[in-house]
Formats: structure tokens, sequence, C-alpha cells
């Protein structure tokens, strides 16, 4: 086999693409839990087994510190710690290696609320037992709900525009204003089937007229004219009647060419199977709150408790509820690290979720026609994994005092996809920026906290962890929140990026005004974390295993396969896109023609660079031994593909040959840890319990062992929890670890007063 060390590129090409060298080690990155060999659905959820950890609080002190100290440890051939067949930087590998898998789980008090909210929230609302604050359905407001909000479609009127400029909710039917969606409405055959964009407006060929509605034909009940709401599905099968092509069934919960089919709505980890799904929004059952319906309140049978608060000793004042009792204490036996996830009011989330007009965006799933689930490939989907992971990890807590850490879900990638959708949603007040846009919600919440909990100043915020999904990262985070830990997917430490990167005017960040967000970096290593984007497989690419081959079934030397910049048709026409790096790229090593009808000057046929999008690319990606990860307008999805499929994610460098059996060794280690294992099978064990269907992905999925995304950050922030240096300054009262000394490293995480 050829090496790219016999390729005479250019010096100048190598220094500008050296700088993303992407075979990444590890540790830097992320994530979490054990998944079962087999397919449980029945067992309850673990995440790690508790296989070799004590049973009892007691047992932590017969492990002496001496058996925990290590000589040697497995190591792989460049000197990182192997830890669970993984390779990890030296100090966490060592720390992981001896405590982890021993901690044992200890005691924790769980609080139960059971406060009320004001009028019930008028039946417009799920009441937060813990605050005694409602949480209004999307177009209600006001302490009990009982205030109905007016959120237009259609922006103020022009001369020239009777239904405002454009966005995604101009309606010229009738417009649901509690969510600002456009339907048909009463007087028509089909009232709840959408009438979306062009659908609703005159069209001559391809081109729209947002001033003229199409009332006389979308209503129609002409067969022979192309309607929409009073047609028949059956008359368009029967080749009776016509329908307007523009319209389309684009709204989550509805299936079906004209929409027809109810189908089930997407929400967070589907309410848990304590209420029911509205379009995004959970309407939880009578003893149960949050946005999946996943805390009880004091009225919920202890025994439909969730697994994460079981098994609970219950401890009821006086033995008996009283009228005036708001709480009780559930003793739970946990391990840390332990999570407390704040319960936002619902504009940071699932208003997010519920008011979208494109039911593909801001989601990691969906629903076909016949409720089996359908998989998406946003690449953001990973801010709802994990989200759902956490809510149903037995590492999440209630009591936000034995907390090791504060999980904020604000749901960036969603609010980025919607801005200025619709009127509410408006970012003329913010500079047209959806970076600006969404700094400004991040802002919100953190006032929401700082006015209704007292958690963030014991630390300043630093154990505190915010998720910023979106293509540069944390950039846009407002100077209040940067002490906290950054959840991101581009770890970029270039000490050039202190300014934006994307060719995507929208999302640059460096007009933003400095007293809203300071100068902080986009990353910063010491403090925040590396999470992979969100990536489902096909079952059938998952079942060739492209990722187990050999080095010698890899017959293609480099790989690169996506936009490659204005060179090439219907590519990128910014010269700054991905900073100018696939363009050189391209021009050395194209195998396709340009424009102009040039290859790259360097081309060969066992280096591949291609801008048109492959039906072989999973196969091609696992015939390869080295594949091309570089930035788009941020971070690239493409080290995800690299590394399911086996492939080192590598830019062009000088190779050592004895490496490459270690490198490729490694990746095939790391896969399951770029996988959202545990949100796979959160959903697999619902759809068996409510259908009794067990789906292709689903047993797929069921055969993979070892630790997946959320396992990974859970020993991180296990790690990190005993390390970080901050933790050995604060004055918390004393708690109870589950680890011998030697372990407990920052004496102050709660080990002392």
């Amino acid at each position: 086999m050829s090496s790219l060390q016999n390729f005479k590129y250019s010096w100048q090409l190598t220094a500008v693409i050296l700088i993303l060298v992407a075979f990444i080690s590890i540790v830097h990155i992320f994530f979490v839990p054990l998944i079962p060999a087999s397919l449980d659905f029945t067992g309850s959820r673990q995440t790690e087994s508790w296989a070799n950890a004590s049973s009892s609080i007691k047992n932590v002190s017969s492990i002496d510190d001496k058996n925990i100290e290590q000589d040697q440890y497995p190591q792989s051939s460049d000197g990182a710690i192997l830890y669970r067949d993984a390779p990890w930087k030296t100090d966490i590998g060592k720390w992981l290696s001896s405590c982890h898998d021993i901690a044992a789980p200890v005691y924790i008090n769980e609080t139960i609320s059971g406060k009320n909210c004001k009028d019930g929230c008028s039946g417009h609302g799920i009441c937060n037992s813990e605050l005694g604050e409602c949480r209004c359905f999307h177009g209600y407001a006001g302490e009990g709900c009982s205030e109905r909000l007016n959120l237009e479609c259609n922006a103020p009127a022009l001369p020239m525009a009777p239904f405002g400029y454009w966005m995604v909710s101009i309606c010229s039917a009738y417009c649901d204003t509690t969510r600002a969606l456009c339907f048909c409405g009463e007087g028509s055959k089909y009232p709840d089937r959408p009438v979306a964009e062009s659908c609703g407006f005159q069209v001559n060929g391809q081109v729209v007229n947002w001033s003229i509605a199409d009332s006389e034909m979308i209503y129609t009940n002409d067969i022979s004219k192309p309607g929409w709401c009073n047609v028949n599905p059956q008359e368009v099968k029967e080749g009776k009647a016509l329908y307007k092509h523009e319209c389309e069934c684009k709204y989550d919960c509805q299936g079906g060419q004209f929409c027809e089919i109810p189908t089930e709505c997407s929400c967070i980890n589907q309410c848990s199977g304590n209420g029911c799904c509205h379009g995004g929004f959970c309407q939880c059952k009578d003893g149960w709150y949050g946005v999946d319906c996943s805390i009880p309140s004091i009225s919920s049978p202890l025994k439909e408790w969730p697994p994460w608060l079981r098994s609970a000793t219950v401890h009821v004042p006086d033995g008996r509820f009283g009228d005036d009792y708001h709480s009780i204490r559930a003793a739970v036996k946990k391990k840390r690290p332990l999570i407390y996830i704040y319960d936002l009011p619902p504009e940071f989330n699932i208003h997010l979720l519920e008011g979208r007009h494109f039911r593909f965006h801001c989601v990691n799933r969906l629903y076909d026609e016949e409720n089996k689930t359908f998989w998406t490939n946003q690449l953001y989907g990973s801010q709802m994994a994990l989200y759902e992971s956490l809510l149903a990890s037995p590492y999440r807590t209630l009591n936000g005092d034995e907390a090791d850490y504060f999980y904020v879900p604000v749901l960036d990638a969603c609010l980025i996809a919607r801005a200025d959708d619709a009127p509410h949603l408006s970012m003329r007040n913010h500079m047209g920026l959806r970076s600006y846009l969404t700094l400004d919600f991040y802002k919100k919440a953190y006032d929401h906290i700082m006015e209704h909990y007292t958690y963030w100043n014991r630390s300043s915020g630093r154990d505190h962890i915010w998720f910023f999904s979106w293509d540069e990262g944390a950039c846009y985070a407002p100077k209040e929140i940067w002490n906290s830990m950054m959840l991101v997917h581009w770890g970029n430490t270039n000490s050039k990026h202190n300014h934006s990167t994307t060719a995507y005017w929208g999302d640059e960040w460096d007009t933003i005004p400095i007293e809203r967000r300071g100068t902080h970096p986009c990353f910063d290593p010491e403090k925040d974390l590396v999470l992979p984007a969100w990536k489902s497989e096909d079952p059938y690419i998952v079942k060739q295993k492209f990722w187990a081959r050999s080095r010698r079934e890899r017959l293609t030397l480099f790989y690169f396969n996506g936009n490659l910049g204005a060179a090439f048709k219907d590519n990128r026409p910014e010269p700054n896109y991905s900073l100018g790096i696939r363009q050189k790229l391209a021009a050395e090593f194209a195998s396709e023609p340009n424009k102009e009808g040039k290859f790259g000057r360097q081309s060969t046929k066992d280096v591949i660079v291609v801008s048109q999008r492959s039906p072989n690319y999973y196969f091609e990606l696992g015939s390869s031994l080295f594949c091309g990860v570089f930035p788009g307008d941020g971070w690239s999805g493409r080290m995800e593909d690299s590394v399911l499929q086996g492939c080192i994610p590598v830019i062009i460098q000088a190779i050592n040959e004895a490496e490459l059996e270690f490198k490729l060794a490694n990746v095939q280690k790391l896969r399951q840890r770029f996988i959202y294992q545990d949100s796979f099978m959160l959903e697999a064990r619902r759809q068996n319990k409510s259908h009794g269907r067990i789906d292709d992905w689903a047993l797929q999925y069921s055969f993979f062992t070892g630790d997946d995304v959320l396992s990974t950050f859970i020993q991180i922030l296990h790690y990190k929890l005993h390390n970080d240096p901050w933790r050995s300054k604060l004055s918390v009262p004393k708690k109870e670890f589950g680890l011998p000394t030697l372990c407990q490293k920052n004496k102050n995480t709660g080990s002392s007063k």
C-alpha cells in the first residue's frame, strides 16, 4: 500500500491542514452507561454494574487504601492507560482504574414534593410540585396559566406585504394563536389539516407570491381544481380529485399524504408513561410533573415511582399526610456522581418542541403511520439524547444539596433551528443573529436559576453544566455562565479561534456586544467537554460491521466526501467556508472534476476526495484507512462517521507505518463511546412495552456491549468530582462518596466541612 509520505503536496497545504489533525485522544472527550448484552426489556435499567461495589456504606471503610494503590496499569503502546478497553490520559485512566468501579452506593435523602399551584394551573399547564409554580402550555401564561397569549402567525402588515414579511409561520388561513401554527380551520372538511408556508399562497411555477392568498383554490370543493382543505384522500387515490402539490404534511403528530392519519407525537421520554404527548409538551397525569412526567409528587403511588427512585425508604412526618404537608423524605441508595436537573420554564425547551413547524427539527426520533420509531439524522439530536438519558438515569437526584452537578436543559439547537420562524421568535431585537437570540435565552435561564434556586452561588456556577450543541460551540455563551462546564461538539483550542469562523452570517458572534458575551473563548479544555454528535445508523449498516474491518480490507488510503466549496457544482460559495481548508484539499486531491473540468493536481486512485454524496458512503468509509475530518461552519459530523465505520479520523499528515495497526485498533475500541446507545435502548423498551414491538434497530443496538456516550460522560464527571482543583476550595456540608480516602483527592467535595 502506498503512503501519503509519497505524495508531493505542498508544505503550505500541510501547514493549513495540520491544525485539524483529528486523531483524538479520547479522554479529552465525553460520555456514558453500560449497555446490556441482551435486549432486556423487562429488567430494571442500570448504567453500570454494581457487582464489584459494596452493598452498604459501611463496607467502604473496609477497602484499604493500599488495596487501590497500583504500580502497574494496563497501557497502550503510546503510554496511555487502558480502562475498559479504551485509552485514557494517564491521570484519568489511573483514577478510573483504581476508583470508579469500586464506588459503592450511598444513601441519599430524596425529597418528594407536594406543593400546590394556583388554580391547579387552570387546566392549561402542569404544576411543578417542588416550587409550587405552573409550567404553562404553549400560548398560556400567568401564575395560574389563566392568561391566553396571542401568538400571531404573521408579522405586522405592510402596504406591499399584507401578511407581513415572509417567515415560516406565514398564514393565509386559520392561525392557531397559541402556537403560531396554520391550519385549514373551521368550515373546511379537514379543519386540522396544516396550511404550511406556500400552501396558502398563489404559486406561479416555482415563484410564490406571498402577498396574495390562494383561498379560492385551497378551500375549493371542485375536484377538478387542485385544492387542499376539502380534498378527500381516497378521491385523490382513485384519480378523481386534484390537490395542490405545494401543500404538505409538515407538522408533528400527523401522517399520510393529507395528514389524515394521527400518529404518536415526539415528546421528551414520551412522557415516561405518566402522561400524554401533545406535539412536544407532556400533559402529565395527576401526581406527576416535569418535562417528561418523570417526577412523582406526594400523591403518586410509591410502586409507580421511576427506577431511579427505587427502592426507597419513605419517611412521613407523624406517619400521616396533613393538610399543610408539602413533602416527604425518601432514602434511596445511589452511586455518585449525582446530577440535579433543573425543571426550567417550558420556554427553554418543550415550548420549542411544541411549536415547531417542521417535525424533523429539534428531535432525534419521530413516529410513522404505524407508530414505529423513525430515527432522524439531526446531528444536534445529541442534545435530546443526553437530556432524556439523564432524566432517566440512576445518577439523577432531586436533592440539590446532595448533587455533585447541575444540568441546565436549554435546547439551543432547537431555538437556533427555529429562530425567526414566527413573530414571537423574531431576531429583530438581536441584530438578526441566531447566536445573539440564543445568548439571550441562556441569560434568561441563568436569571431564572438565580431567582428561584440557591445552588449557583455555592461554586459560582462551576458545578453547573450547559450544552451548546451548535456548530462552533459555546462561543455565544453569556459571560455570567462561563465559569460552568460547557458541553460542545467542537473542542477547538486553536488560539486564533477568538472570532467567528462560520460562513453563515446568522451564526456569527463577533458583533454581539461585549457587555453581553464578554471575551471568553469558545472552548476551555480545563473545564469543558466534547461530546459526539448524534448519529443513527441503519440496521443494515450495523450488521455489516464495517468498523471491524482489518487494515488489509481497507484499500483506500484516504477518503473525504463532502462540500468542497465554490469550485464545485452546487457546493457552498463562501470563500471562508471551512476556513478555506476543504477548498485547498480539493485543489490538490479532488477525485472528481470541478466546474472547469479539472481534477486535483495530485489526484490518485487510493485518495478519494469528492463533493457529491455517495450512495455507498458508509461502505466507502469502512473501506478506507484514513478519513478526512474538516470543519464546515464549525465542527464536522464526519468525526463520528469515521469512528463508527472504523476509519482513522485524520487529516493529511506524515505516517508512521508502525502505528497504523495500533491506531486502527484504537478507533475500533472507541466506536461504542460515540454511540448514544442508552437513548436507543430507552426507546426500545418504550416500544416493546407500548406495542409489543422489537424492531431491527433495537435488536442490533442491544448486541453492543461496553460503554457508550452516557457511560463515558458519567466516568469523566466522576473523575472531575474528585480531581478538579476548584472543588478543594469549597466549603460544603459533609457528604458520603462511597470511596476510600485515597480516591477523594478533593477533600472539600463534601468529605469535611
